[in-house]
Order: C-alpha cells, then structure tokens, then sequence
C-alpha cells in the first residue's frame, strides 16, 4: 500500500509533520509530494536528520518524495501567492497517480485557502478542488473521531447561499454516498441522524419549511428503500448524549452547524475523510498553523487518526 502524503502549504507546518512522522521506522510506504529543498531546510530548522528517496522507504530518518518543485523559495510562516500554483500541483499530481493505481490513496496536509484565491485561482477547498480533479458529480465532507462522526450536506459555502443549495435531489445523493460508503468504516447500513436546517427544525414551518418541504420527504422515501435514518432533529440537540445514542454518523446541513461540535470533543484527535471518491482521502482537521512551522512544537494527532483511518478504509475495500 502506498499514501500519497500532499505536505500543503510549504510555510505552514504541512512539512513539519511529514519530517517529525518520518524519524521512526514505519509499516506502511508514505511517498511526501514536495519541493526537496523544503523538506531539508525544514528539516534542519527542525534538527532532524532526513535523507530523501525516489523509492520506498520506511526507515527512520527517511522519506520517499516525489519531487516538485515550488516557484519560490518558502520562509516558514510567510505565506506567499506566488505558491499557490505549486500547491495545487501537489494535489493535482497525487490525484493523478490515484487514478492511475500507482497510489491507494491521498492524505492531504493542510493548506491556506485564502492565499490560493489571493492569487487569483478560485478555490473553495480540497473535498471541491478533489472531486473536480476526480470527476465525481458528488462527494461528501466527513469529519471523524473515535467516537464521533459528522457528515456535512453542504461543504464551503456562505451561509446565505446553504438553503438553495440543499434540494431533494442533492440531499439524496449525500446520503446515498454516506450509506455506500460507511461499509468500508466497517457499517453496512449506518444509523444517520439528520440535522434540521432551521433553529428547533423549523418550528412546524414557522421558523422556515425546508425540513417540510425538502428534508422531511427525503428521509421517509430512503426509509422506504431500507435506509436507517432519522430526523429532522433540532441541531442544538442533536449532539446529547440521548440523540447519538446507537447514532453511527449525523448530517449537518452546513459546515458550521456539525463541525465546532465534533472540534470541540475532538479537536488535534480527528480527521477529515471524503467519501464518494474513487480513492481513499484523508486529511488531518487543522489549518497551517503559520506560527509553529519549523518550531517544532507540533502535536501529530491528527496526522495519527487521519493515517489510522486511512489504514481501515483500505483494510475495507475502499
């Protein structure tokens, strides 16, 4: 099994974490897709050794790269757009190589979103930018700990532009991904507990008629078609300890209806996972953290739990 590890923004901490999980020795074959000058300089702000190789390698101190070079040099925690076009061909790259078998899959380290448009590329995020490189239609935006699991309906999108883009036909194909593929999370048939879009789930349409005229429908009809779900529920009570009783995952609406929650419990313990492509990406579920690249006062948890479950969707089939 080879990751394809995409270290993101070359001055955030996306190389940190690639040259600190690289100093023991590993099972699996991690290939870093990077600048080479990035990862040496960072590695000796960072005073750990690093020897780079165009092939396999698990031995400590050492890392398979596939080489690309960025258009700048890059000063750790200086953001520079004239980078963003090397970012992006590290995703684009991997990606490549995903479709075309030569790796099982992507664990993507963060990047800075508003740098990217600053320099006059639009983009909206990875789980977008990955399913257009992908041709996929649609996929879905997870965010998972051990214990919790949020699927979000919408992904990045302003508020305002969230009740439009939620439609019945949108709605169905979200929760038809999550169902197909929480088999290789180990769950054939999850229990999904659907968030409302409205405060208290519309109130009985007083407070807005999505959840009648748009939610509501979707769930009877899927329940129909042996889906487990439930819901509309009011999201302020959607995450007690009685509403996610024997809950596999919850559907939020919207990226910030779901996701402070599962941070809050979770956060530097959780990943990113998108579902509906055809290979398997993971992420880590933080920003660049611009003020502790090269310090090395970073914690892998997230690193951890994005590889763990990259590990079990692959164990599954994905």
């Amino acid at each position: 099994m080879t990751i394809a590890l995409t270290s993101g923004e070359p001055s955030g901490i996306g190389p940190d974490i690639a040259i600190i999980h690289a100093q023991r020795e590993r099972t699996e074959n991690i290939q870093v897709y990077a600048d080479p000058d990035v990862l040496l300089q960072r590695a000796k702000a960072l005073n750990l050794p690093l020897t780079l190789k165009e092939n396999s390698t698990s031995k400590a101190g050492e890392l398979s790269v596939f080489p690309i070079k960025s258009k700048e040099k890059t000063v750790p925690g200086k953001l520079n757009p004239d980078n963003a076009d090397y970012v992006l061909s590290l995703i684009k790259q991997a990606t490549h190589d995903c479709l075309n078998n030569k790796c099982n899959g992507i664990l993507t380290g963060p990047i800075n979103k508003a740098i990217i448009n600053q320099a006059g590329i639009k983009f909206s995020g990875h789980t977008e930018y990955l399913a257009e490189l992908s041709n996929c239609s649609k996929t879905v935006m997870l965010l998972a700990t051990a214990k919790l699991k949020v699927a979000l309906a919408t992904t990045h999108l302003a508020l305002k532009d969230v009740p439009k883009n939620i439609t019945k036909e949108s709605l169905t194909e979200v929760i038809s991904i999550i169902k197909n593929d929480f088999k290789y999370l180990g769950v054939i048939n999850p229990r999904i507990l659907v968030c409302g879009l409205n405060p208290h789930a519309g109130e009985n349409g007083y407070l807005g008629d999505e959840e009648i005229k748009t939610i509501s429908p979707v769930i009877k009809t899927l329940n129909q078609n042996g889906y487990n779900l439930s819901g509309p529920v009011p999201a302020d009570t959607a995450f007690t300890v009685d509403s996610l009783k024997d809950i596999d995952v919850v559907l939020a609406m919207y990226h910030d209806q779901g996701l402070p929650v599962l941070k809050a419990s979770g956060f530097k313990n959780a990943a990113n996972i998108t579902l509906g492509l055809p290979f398997i990406r993971t992420s880590v579920d933080h920003g660049t953290a611009l003020d502790l690249a090269g310090s090395g006062n970073i914690s892998l948890g997230s690193f951890n739990c994005a590889l763990s479950f990259f590990q079990k969707l692959s164990s599954n089939g994905s």
